[in-house]
Formats: C-alpha cells, structure tokens, sequence
C-alpha cells in the first residue's frame, strides 16, 4: 500500500517537471517578442528578420514534431525529452551570446530541433501514465501551463530586458533546464511502444520535414521575395536567384507535392503492414480526426497576434519591454482563472463545450481589441480584452488537447500528440507568418498612401517606409524626434496602428473558423470516468490496434 501511494506521489511530482519542461518551450516562444525591439537596436535586424527570429524557431519545431513524436514511441519518451532539454539549454546559451541576427537565426533554428523533442513526449509521458479522470486533469495542468506561460513570457521577457538585457531572454532556460533534467530522472519513468518497434520510415520523415518547411517558408518570405514574379532576388553568399518567377509559389507547390507523396506513401506502408511517421489508422477515430482540424484552425487564430501587439505597445505608444510586460500579464490572469473554471465544472460540462465557451472568449477579447487599438490607446482600456482573451486560451487550450487524444491508444500517444502538437504548431507558424504579413504590409500600404497624400515623392516616399516597416516601427521615435518629420511620424503611427487592427480582426477571424470547426466534434461527450486504484502501466505492451505504426 505504501509502495503504491508513494509511486502515486511520485507520478504527480513527475508531472510538474513535465509541465516546467513544456513552461520552458512556450515561454521562449513569446518572451522573444517583448525583446525584439531592443534586439532591432543591437543587432540591426529588418522586418523579415524580426519574423525570421521567431519563426525560425516555429519553423523546425512544428517539422519536427511528428518526426520525434514517433522516435520517441520507440526509443523511450523519457530519453527523447532529456536531450531534448539539453539541446534546447545549449542553444539558448549560443542564442544568448549571438552577435549578430544571422547567428540568433541560427541558434533558434537549434532551439526549434530541442522543443519539437520536447513537447510532443511531453504529452506522450502524460497519456501513457494517468489513466481516466487522473488522465483529465493532468491534461488541464498541461493546457493550463501552456496557456499561463504564453502569457507570463512577454512579462518575464520585459523584465529581464529592461532590468539587464535581451540576452537574459534566453539565458534564463539554462537554470530551469538543469533543473527539468534533474527532476525528470528523479521522478518520470520510461516509457515507450514495445509492441511495434519497427524501422523508421525515413522518406516519410524528410516529407514530413519538407512539407512544413516548405509550406512556412512561403508564407513568411511572400511579401520580401514576391508572391509570384520576384520583387527581391534571395541571395546566398555570392550566388542570386536569377528567375523572373520569386521562389515562394516554388515553394508552396513543393509543399503540395511533397504533402501529397507523403499521405501517400504512408497509406501504402500502412496497407503493407510496414511503420509509418503518422499512424493513419488513427484518423479513423472521429475525435482525433475532427479535433486536429480544429486545433490546427485555432492556433492559426490563437498566438499570431502576441507578435503584433508588443511591437504596437513599444514602438506607437512607446512603452518599456517591462510595461509590456505588465499589460500583457491580464492574459496571464486570465488563463489561471481560466484553469480554476475548468477544474470546478470539468467534470460536469463537457469538454467540447469548454472548448466553445474558450475559443467565444478568445474572439470577443481579439475583436474587442481590435475596436479599441489606435495610436492614442490608454493601457487601461486593453486590459478587459486581454483579460478575456486569455480566458478563452486557458479554456481553450487543455480541454481541446484532451478531446483530440481521449481515444488515442496508449501504445500509439506519441504519435497521437506528436501529430497534434504538429497541427497545433503549424497552424501557430502560419497565424504568426499569416499575421505578421497583415501587419507588416498593411502598414506599409496604409504609409505609402499617407506620405503620397502629403504631396511627397515617391523616391523620398519609399526610403522613409522601409526604414518604418523594416524597423517593425522602431524608426518612428527618430521620425517623431525631429520637427521636420514629427507629422510623418503621426502617420507611422497611425499606419502601425491600423496594420495591428487588422491583424486583431483577421486573429479573430480565424478563431471564428476554429470555432466553427468545433462543431464537427459531434455531440457533447460524457465526462471522464473516475480513475481505476491500479497504476498506469509504464511499459506499453498493448495489442497494436489499426494499421499504422
């Protein structure tokens, strides 16, 4: 009796440095925002590089997710997450210590390999140890943690740049991944897939990686390179892309064909008996099916818009990274009150409909805050959006994680929260490519034509808009400090200004998609049944169910 309690015990302890693990990636993931303007000061990053910075890091973690997912089934969850963390804290110290924009591209590209190892075992460890409603409620500290940290990360990310440097934005995950190694070996045990550990399929793999990158890559480099004849000419080192037609419709039928060989080829594995990177077999169930639908949707809506907002709070309203920060925390409230309404009713409203009431939430605080932004905003009346919208994301967030994998079986969770967590990621690299476009050029439109309205030359025009738009708006205090260009400067302002209202409606307009997407999931599904008193197996032995593997 002692022994099961204290295996009890154990398991829950386990699952906080589970969570710190999963708190480490999302934090990094936003902290970066609130850093960006002085990382533009320092290191002379233009726009495409502000987006770089951050979906570099997107970019290879949502590739990656399914490919690790699966790795992690078959050599053991456990071990995949440990290097994972130890990846991820030796990227961040290069991060940390990058001199120039092209080496912090590169030390996030790194740190997408370390959180893709991460998130999706992280998962996997929870769905292979709780059981029935234990199993409920480690999926809300989960969901709960991701949607607290996504919204404490810019508040810790002022801090640590207003207070020392934007190099503490990174430097702050080597502690805490010291501490994740050392408590995962001490309290989570390893579990994997013992039952089909076949070969990997590695052609499926690089389709996986090909398709998402690919797919990312177009949507971010669109408005540098050209939608479909080249504004700009890519060069790398001494070589420059000689074709009239840009690379980024190159690279968006790449990511068709290779998304379709890939479905292909998997099916064809999958009639075969062979193993396959996605386990297709489980898109027979209707709630893994239907739920990654809505999960990929949703997280195109969800967290684009963290990217915008802080660069409008700094560089219109002229804010400090801790200010930010500090608006920014009525997200966080809103997620932890949002945890607290999910564990008093979660077990007596379904989780579809926690969903929907998380995700009306979320579109009335975006919706809301688009109405509200402008260039003479007072932080106070931002706070009950956001407050609102963090709300829906704590809701939103852990219940949906649950409703997508509730009928996943054990033996296949790492492939089940590899393949979510992938649409999760990818919908979120497209929200933050999708968005940041919108801002960006919107911004610049919106500019252009104001500048042209002042009766100014093109050739004086365009100079002063790049300057605005590749400094993600950090030009406007230069602009605004000198008489001659003061007027100009209300104009950038009022251009960011509208470029951020869009991206807030266009968020919202995702979410209603999203939301609509819920409706697919059917009915209202009964709660979680209580947990059985016999431990959650740590070897999975299951019979294989399905085809895929």
């Amino acid at each position: 009796m002692n022994g099961t309690v204290k295996q009890d015990r154990r398991r829950w302890i386990g699952l906080v440095f589970i969570s710190i693990a999963v708190a480490v990636i999302i934090v990094d993931s936003t902290i970066v925002n609130v850093a960006i303007p002085s990382i533009v000061k320092e290191l002379g990053v233009d726009s495409t590089g502000v987006q770089w910075i951050q979906e570099s890091y997107t970019l290879v973690f949502a590739s990656l997710l399914l490919v690790f997912g699966t790795l992690a089934d078959r050599f053991g969850r456990r071990r995949i997450l440990i290097i994972g963390v130890v990846i991820f804290t030796l990227s961040s110290i290069a991060a940390a210590l990058a001199p120039t924009g092209a080496f912090l591209i590169g030390a996030r590209l790194v740190q997408g390999v370390g959180g893709a190892m991460i998130l999706p075992t992280t998962l996997s460890l929870i769905n292979a140890t709780f059981r029935g409603r234990e199993r409920a409620i480690a999926f809300a500290v989960w969901g709960s943690t991701i949607g607290g940290m996504t919204a404490l990360g810019p508040l810790l990310g002022g801090w640590l740049t207003t207070a020392f440097s934007w190099r503490w934005a990174f430097g702050i995950n080597v502690p805490l991944g010291v501490l994740i190694v050392v408590g995962v070996l001490a309290t989570v045990s390893e579990s994997r897939d013992t039952a089909h550990a076949g070969r990997i399929h590695g052609v499926g793999a690089l389709l996986s990686v090909v398709t998402s990158a690919s797919l990312v890559f177009g949507l971010i480099e669109g408005r540098t390179y050209g939608w479909w004849t080249v504004d700009k000419r890519p060069q790398v080192g001494d070589w420059t892309w000689p074709f009239a037609l840009s690379p980024v419709p190159i690279a968006f039928a790449l990511a068709i064909v290779a998304g379709v060989a890939f479905v292909a080829r998997g099916r064809t594995r999958m009639k075969a008996g062979k193993s396959t990177m996605l386990a297709f077999d489980l898109f027979r169930i209707p709630s893994f099916r239907n739920g990654n639908i809505a999960a990929m949707i949703v997280s195109l809506g969800e967290f684009g818009l963290i990217l915008a907002l802080p660069i409008w709070l700094q560089n219109v309203l002229g804010y400090s990274a801790l200010d930010t920060g500090l608006i920014l925390l009525a997200l966080a409230i809103g997620s932890f009150v949002a945890s607290g309404f999910a564990g008093a009713f979660g077990n007596r409203i379904a989780p579809v409909r926690i969903v929907r009431i998380g995700l009306a939430a979320e579109i009335v605080g975006v919706a809301g805050l688009g109405l509200v932004i402008s260039p003479t905003t007072v932080w106070g009346a931002l706070l009950p959006f956001l407050f609102v919208y963090g709300f829906g994301v704590g809701l939103a967030t852990a219940q949906l994680t649950g409703v997508v994998l509730a009928d996943v079986p054990v033996s296949q969770s790492g492939q089940g929260s590899g393949t979510q967590s992938t649409a999760r990621q990818i919908g979120s690299a497209l929200g933050v490519a999708i968005l940041g476009t919108v801002l960006f050029g919107s911004a610049s439109a919106i500019l252009t034509d104001s500048l042209d309205s002042r009766g100014i030359p093109a050739a004086q025009a365009t100079p002063i808009v790049s300057a605005v738009v590749d400094s993600s708006g950090a030009a406007i205090a230069g602009l605004e400090g000198n008489p001659r260009t003061a007027a100009i400067a209300g104009d950038a302002k009022q251009a960011f200004s509208d470029g951020t209202r869009y991206a807030a409606f266009s968020a919202a307009g995702f979410l209603v998609v999203g939301l609509l997407a819920t409706l697919s999931l059917g009915g209202p599904a009964r709660p979680a049944a209580p947990a059985s008193s016999e431990p959650a197996p740590l070897q999975n032995t299951s019979r294989r169910e399905g085809d895929g593997g």
